[in-house]
């Protein structure tokens, strides 16, 4: 089964200084029926303006992992970190217990962001952080795991039921997964074309894949997608 909700669906929040697209109810977004997909609870598609930024705020019993897309962000947090997280690199933190952070772009240009929050295996874990830099090892063509609750080598190891995945692919090719049983997939496109289960992605569409184990992304333009595999 597979569900497709296309660019023009998603909600879009407006705060002068922040852009932002909300694929699941989130802040001033609330729909019943889109709550989660799975363990994935938070997928936010961001865009901030130069000098602006989330100041200090607090988050608890959640995964929390952001991609930087471009420009580059300044985290503070409460368990003593303080990072710059540029273009390329990964940033995760597990709220746990409690723990208090901000979100800074210091710089004069946009910076574009992924921030996905996942449900912890279990509540109450201690709080902590991680980053990595990731866009020394990309390869075209390549499933490159980001993030996940599994062993996966090169990989951020985080604390809840889910992989996150990067494909950046060349034009007409087909890529081969595969999915464990129980688990679902989801898919994010950046750009390009791709096509799923007969379905076509194109840059800002989404789907939430469930009960299939094999799959092939048949791609038609030069694609980059998140691929985010989760506990069902």
């Amino acid at each position: 089964m597979i569900t497709v909700i296309k660019n023009e669906d998603r909600y879009e929040a407006h705060h002068g200084w922040l852009r932002s697209y909300h694929l699941f109810s989130f802040a001033d977004y609330y729909d019943p029926h889109n709550m989660n997909f799975g363990s994935l609870r938070v997928f936010n598609d961001d865009y901030i303006d130069g000098e602006n930024g989330f100041g200090a705020h607090p988050h608890h019993d959640m995964e929390i992992v952001t991609i930087m897309l471009t420009g580059e962000l300044s985290h503070t947090d409460t368990m003593g970190n303080a990072e710059t997280i540029k273009q390329g690199e990964v940033q995760y933190m597990s709220a746990g217990t409690g723990v208090m952070h901000s979100e800074m772009n210091n710089s004069s240009e946009q910076t574009h962001l992924y921030q996905i929050w996942f449900m912890p295996k279990i509540q109450g874990l201690t709080p902590g952080y991680d980053q990595k830099d990731f866009s020394k090892t990309r390869e075209k063509n390549v499933v490159q795991v980001l993030a996940s609750g599994n062993t996966h080598e090169g990989a951020i190891s985080i604390q809840g039921d889910a992989t996150i995945s990067w494909l950046e692919t060349d034009k007409n090719i087909n890529i081969p997964l595969k999915i464990e049983k129980g688990r679902g997939l989801f898919i994010y496109c950046k750009e390009g074309t791709l096509s799923v289960l007969g379905h076509v992605l194109a840059r800002g569409d989404q789907a939430r894949i469930e009960g299939e184990e094999d799959l092939v992304l048949e791609v038609e333009k030069d694609t980059a997608c998140i691929l985010i595999e989760v506990v069902l």
